[in-house]
C-alpha cells in the first residue's frame, strides 16, 4: 500500500517546478517572482486545510473495519461537500485573503501586480483542490492507494501541457501558468470522482440526500477536523518562523535553508507513504476492535519505514553535496548548505517515529491527543530550544527542528502506550 502514495507525494512538488520552469525562460525575473510568490501563498493556504484528507482517512478506515458500507459512502459525499464549501468560501472572501497574503510577502513593485493577478486566478482552483484532499483521504481509507496516484499524475501531466499552451501558444505569462494550474486541478478532481464511483461499486447501500443537508450529519467530521486544523496551523507557524529566522541571518543562509528544506520535503513525502498505509490499516483494525492485527500492522509497517529511513540516510550521506549542487549554482549557498547538511542526514531517523505514530492516531481518530502533544512540543520544546540555542546561529535553528521531531515522537509514543495499556482503543462497545 505504501508505494503509490510515496510516488504521488513525490509528484506533488512538480506543480511548482513546472510552473517555475515555464516562466523561467521568458527572459524576465518578474513573472518568475510572481509565480514563486503566488505558489508559496497557495501552498500555505491550501495546506492549512489538509485536515480534510486526514479526517476522511481515519473515519473511512474505521467504517471499513465495522463493515458499514453506508457510512463509507456517506463519508465520501460529506468530506467532498465540505471541501467544496470551504473552497467556495475562499473564493467569496478572496479579496481580503489575497490582500493580506501579498502584504505579508511584500513583493517588489514590478512583481506585485503580476503576483496579485496570479493569486486572483489561482484562488478559483480552491474547490477542486480541497475536494481533492477529501477524495485522497477517502481513497486511503478504503485502501485504494492507486486512486491518489492516478489523480496526481493527471494533474501534473495536464499542468505541463496547459502551461506550455498558455505561455508559448497563447502569449500569456504568469497569468497563463495560473490558469493552467486551475484547469489541471479540475481535470484531476474529475478523474478522482470517476475513480471514486468505480470504487463505490464494491459497497452496498445508498445515502439519502436529505442526510447530506443535515448539519448534525457532519458532526463527526467537524470534531475530527477541528483538532487537525489546530495541529496544522502549529506546523505552519513553525515553518514560517523557521523561514523568517533564516532570513534574518542573511540571504545566503535563507537560500541554503531553502535548499535543505527540499531534502526535508523528500523525507516527509517518502515516509508519509508508510504513514498513510498505517492510517488505513490501523483504522480498519480499530473499527473491528482487532487489537492483535492493529499491533501487527504497526510493528511490520514500522520495520519497513525504518528501512526506508535508513536508505534515505545513506542517500543523503553519499550524494548530499551532489544534490545541493543540482539545486543551486551559487557557491556561497552551496558552502552554507553543506555546513548544515548533517542535520538533514539525521532527520529520517529522527522523524520516522512521529510520522508513523501520526498514522496511528489519525487512523484511530485520536486527534485531540495529536493536537495537545503538538501544542506541548511547539510551545514547550521548539521555541524554548531555539531561544536557548540562538548563540549557535543557524545550527540552533536546525537543532530546534530536530528537537521538535524527537519531542513529537516521545509524547505520541507515551500516549500510544497509555492507550494500549488502558485498552482505550479496544474496549468493548
Amino acid at each position: 500500500m505504501a508505494w503509490p502514495p510515496m510516488v504521488s507525494n513525490i509528484t506533488t512538488p512538480l506543480l511548482g517546478l513546472v510552473d517555475t520552469a515555464v516562466v523561467g525562460h521568458l527572459g524576465t525575473a518578474t513573472h518568475l517572482g510572481a509565480v514563486a510568490i503566488g505558489g508559496s501563498i497557495f501552498s500555505f493556504l491550501f495546506w492549512a486545510f489538509g485536515f480534510l484528507r486526514m479526517g476522511s482517512t481515519g473515519l473511512t478506515a474505521q467504517a471499513m473495519g465495522q463493515e458499514d458500507d453506508r457510512r463509507v459512502r456517506e463519508l465520501l459525499l460529506q468530506s467532498v461537500l465540505m471541501g467544496v464549501f470551504i473552497g467556495l468560501m475562499l473564493i467569496l472572501f478572496r479579496g481580503p485573503i489575497i490582500d493580506l497574503a501579498i502584504d505579508l510577502m511584500s513583493p517588489s513593485a514590478d512583481v506585485a501586480p503580476w503576483a496579485r493577478l496570479y493569486c486572483e486566478i489561482r484562488i478559483f482552483s480552491a474547490p477542486a483542490v480541497l475536494a481533492g484532499y477529501a477524495l485522497i483521504g477517502w481513497f486511503f481509507g478504503v485502501q485504494y492507494s492507486k486512486g491518489p496516484l492516478w489523480m496526481l499524475l493527471t494533474i501534473n501531466l495536464a499542468n505541463m501541457i496547459f502551461d506550455y499552451i498558455a505561455v508559448y501558444h497563447m502569449g500569456m505569462a504568469s497569468d497563463g501558468v495560473a490558469w493552467g494550474t486551475v484547469l489541471a486541478q479540475y481535470l484531476g478532481v474529475t478523474i478522482a470522482i470517476g475513480l471514486a464511483f468505480f470504487r463505490l461499486k464494491g459497497f452496498s447501500g445508498q445515502v439519502p440526500l436529505k442526510v447530506l443537508a443535515k448539519w448534525r450529519a457532519y458532526i463527526a467530521l467537524i470534531q475530527v477536523n477541528r483538532y487537525l486544523f489546530v495541529r496544522t496551523i502549529l506546523l505552519l507557524l513553525v515553518m514560517l518562523f523557521f523561514t523568517a529566522q533564516g532570513a534574518r541571518q542573511g540571504d545566503d543562509i535563507l537560500a541554503a535553508n531553502a535548499v535543505l528544506m527540499t531534502f526535508l520535503m523528500i523525507i516527509s513525502n517518502a515516509l508519509d507513504g508508510f504513514a498513510f498505509s498505517v492510517e488505513a490499516l490501523c483504522g480498519e483494525s480499530y473499527g473491528r476492535k482487532d487489537k492483535a492485527n492493529f499491533q501487527k500492522v504497526m510493528r511490520l509497517s514500522t520495520y519497513w519505514a525504518l528501512l526506508a529511513a535508513l536508505i534515505l540516510v545513506a542517500i543523503f550521506w553519499i550524494f548530499g553535496n551532489q544534490i545541493i549542487a543540482l539545486l543551486t549554482s551559487v557557491q556561497s549557498v552551496r558552502n552554507d548548505a553543506a555546513l548544515y547538511l548533517p542535520w538533514l542526514i539525521s532527520y529520517p531517523l529522527l522523524g520516522i517515529w512521529s510520522f508513523m505514530l501520526d498514522g496511528v492516531f489519525i487512523g484511530t481518530t485520536s486527534v485531540k491527543q495529536m493536537q495537545n502533544t503538538m501544542i506541548l512540543c511547539v510551545l514547550g520544546v521548539f521555541f524554548p530550544v531555539w531561544y536557548l540555542s540562538q548563540g549557535l546561529g543557524n545550527h540552533g535553528l536546525w537543532l530546534s527542528q530536530a528537537a521538535l521531531f524527537v519531542a513529537r515522537a516521545i509524547t505520541l509514543y507515551w500516549c500510544y502506550r497509555q492507550n494500549i495499556k488502558n485498552n482505550v482503543w479496544f474496549a468493548a462497545r
